[in-house]
């Protein structure tokens, strides 16, 4: 029989909210910007909101838990975001708070694996028990399927494939590190980059300064995108540095994981196609010939539609496999449907 979840993506600028049903069919969707400057309390409110509103348009839909994504490190036994830079949250009990709110089971998960569930249960990696995916968005996310389970690790931190070493020389990343794959290639890297073309010679990344008013500091991965796109000669080699970042990290990854596929999403792969083409190519030259014989590299599937799809889908398997327990909360959503 088919159920229904709401999934929920939760990022520093905007709250996806969508009820989601077994087959991975969305049924209705709301997007809401994120007040986060506000306060945790201020967006735990958004949150209630939002599903009241989603709830109250479609009671024909009626949810049984909620899966949450966010940008951030989740303590798995309790549901506790240990940190979310974005939101700039600090151990705060997200899903005992929402569940007591909304009287439902509320799963809370990293977003990136969120959106490794929907591309795996629905997307470009259905009916594969071995996959990676990757997505290069300001940074960059990853989630592991091996033999038919995701890679949790025993911290629940597997996959942090951004933070593998590239360039034991190179450039700072977030992390602290030097020469992640992100500080190379995530969009926060491509802009800053760009933006020290910019300074250093402006006549040469005139398109990239004219493409963002003439403001250094306004030159972002999707500039480069924009400039490469009217053939800049900048955009374009700060976009093969990257391709080239891209290909070392996913030969690393698909030498050490073995996997049938590959799934490639997130903005910077969506905004710079040709990527892609860049990556299948070099890890045909580089990567194991022996890991490679049966590997496809896909691009996503759902696009952003797989971070709350993949939220929705590991509710309802936590929950229908008997991994949590129905709270004791106000029964909020049965009030509202």
């Amino acid at each position: 029989m088919q159920q229904w979840a709401i999934g929920l993506d939760i990022g520093g600028t905007k709250i996806e909210a969508a009820l989601v049903s077994s087959n991975g069919e969305m049924g209705a969707r709301l997007r809401t910007p994120t007040q986060d400057g506000l306060g945790y309390e201020t967006v735990i409110n958004q949150i209630v909101s939002s599903v009241a509103t989603l709830c109250n348009n479609n009671k024909h839909l009626v949810p049984t838990c909620m899966g949450i994504g966010v940008a951030g490190q989740v303590n798995k036994k309790t549901g506790s975001v240990i940190y979310a830079p974005n939101l700039e949250w600090h151990n705060v009990p997200l899903q005992n708070d929402l569940s007591q709110k909304l009287g439902m089971p509320v799963i809370i998960c990293n977003d990136v694996r969120a959106a490794t569930w929907g591309e795996w249960l629905f997307g470009a990696g259905k009916d594969c028990d071995d996959m990676v995916c990757i997505f290069v968005g300001t940074g960059i996310g990853s989630g592991v399927v091996s033999a038919g389970k995701i890679l949790e690790g025993s911290n629940n931190t597997a996959g942090e494939i951004g933070h593998i070493t590239i360039d034991m020389h190179g450039p700072v990343c977030h992390c602290g590190n030097t020469g992640c794959l992100e500080a190379l290639a995530g969009g926060w890297a491509i802009g800053r980059d760009a933006q020290a073309e910019a300074a250093k010679d402006n006549n040469a990344a005139k398109l990239l300064l004219e493409l963002a008013q003439n403001d250094i500091k306004a030159i972002t991965g999707k500039t480069v995108a924009e400039a490469a796109a009217k053939g800049d000669v900048v955009a374009k080699k700060i976009i093969e540095n990257v391709g080239a970042a891209l290909v070392a990290g996913c030969v690393s990854v698909i030498n050490a994981f073995g996997p049938r596929r590959l799934v490639l999403g997130g903005g910077v792969m969506e905004g710079m196609p040709q990527l892609l083409p860049v990556i299948r190519k070099g890890v045909q030259k580089n990567a194991l010939k022996a890991a490679i014989n049966l590997l496809e590299i896909l691009p996503a599937k759902l696009r952003n539609d797989s971070g709350v799809i993949g939220a929705a889908a590991l509710a309802l398997h936590t929950t229908n496999n008997g991994l949590t327990t129905s709270t004791k909360g106000q029964p909020f959503v049965n009030d509202i449907i």
